[in-house]
């Protein structure tokens, strides 16, 4: 299937800063993201991380994966961590206790800790004006504590606390949209990626963390684990993600939407959802409800960057 826009390989360092030895799952599409937003923002950041798969797999004492400033945070306040940061180093050089210069400051967390415990502080984070980029590593579900359905988590997944029953069909909400969230902060960056399209995200982290302000950079990460399905098809279950529509690739700069990665047709939704185990318990009924919601939002999005594109 053909795209309307088509990235061209750039250049990449080889340099990593979030190297190997942690204990991420195989197939990892988190630790993948990591990785690939790492080469993107260089050595010379500070990073956030709030308690999650990432931190937990990279940090146990007395090792570590990262090469640059780190800081374990607590689940709901990375933002207000990376706040923080961001204001001391803007008065140490307003002191001169450090030289002017540029050092970027970002937070991570997972979705439970963007889109449930940490949405406060991230509200208040991107209210401010701080300037920082935030990056959330959305794996669908509270994965590092067993699998815990969170609000990003798919209409009709299984999960341990969203279980399939008789009387149950797993995940009974729509994935709540934390980027249209962070968007309506009227930020000048907002984006959503995935590593299944590598120079796709790390234009997009390097768009983010050069953006003066408040940004915010949305990833999809496979996690085989909690999906379900096989730990070689990280990187095409991502492609499928985007191919069907569920999770398109776009940016919002000063309120402008952008579609990245367009198709001349959408893929069926059951081409993704068919290689998930958490969701082999849908009927066609309900494949057919989530191909239907899919479509209207697809559509909603795509009307909404013609729009801003007049």
């Amino acid at each position: 299937m053909q795209n309307y826009n088509v990235y061209v390989p750039r250049l990449v360092t080889k340099k990593d800063t979030f190297v190997s030895g942690h204990r991420a799952c195989i197939g990892c599409g988190e630790a993948l993201a990591v990785r690939l937003a790492c080469k993107a923002l260089g050595q010379n950041v500070v990073i956030a991380n709030a308690t999650g798969c990432m931190e937990i797999v990279s940090s146990p004492l007395p090792t570590t994966s990262w090469k640059v400033p780190w800081i374990h945070t607590l689940f709901e306040n990375s933002a207000a961590v990376a706040s923080g940061i961001e204001s001391g180093l803007k008065m140490l050089m307003k002191k001169g206790r450090i030289a002017q210069q540029e050092i970027k400051v970002v937070a991570m967390a997972g979705d439970g800790g963007t889109s449930d415990i940490g949405l406060q502080a991230l509200s208040g984070a991107l209210e401010r004006g701080h300037n920082f980029l935030y990056i959330c590593f959305d794996n669908e579900a509270y994965m590092n504590t067993g699998i815990q359905r969170s609000s990003a988590t798919p209409f009709g997944a299984a999960t341990t606390t969203s279980p399939v029953g008789k009387k149950s069909i797993g995940q009974v909400s729509w994935k709540k949209n934390m980027p249209a969230i962070a968007a309506a902060h009227n930020i000048p960056y907002v984006a959503t990626a995935c590593p299944s399209y590598p120079f796709d995200l790390i234009e997009k982290v390097e768009k983010g963390a050069s953006t003066p302000g408040p940004a915010y950079v949305h990833i999809l990460s496979v996690c085989p684990t909690g999906w379900r399905c096989p730990t070689d098809l990280t990187v095409r279950i991502g492609r499928l993600a985007v191919e069907t529509g569920i999770f398109p690739l776009y940016e919002v700069e000063n309120g402008k939407y952008k579609l990245n990665f367009d198709f001349p047709e959408l893929r069926p939704v059951v081409d993704y959802l068919k290689l998930q185990g958490r969701f082999r318990h849908l009927s066609e009924d309900l494949i057919a409800k989530i191909q239907q919601r899919v479509t209207a939002d697809y559509a909603a999005l795509k009307e909404k960057a013609s729009d801003d594109e007049k």
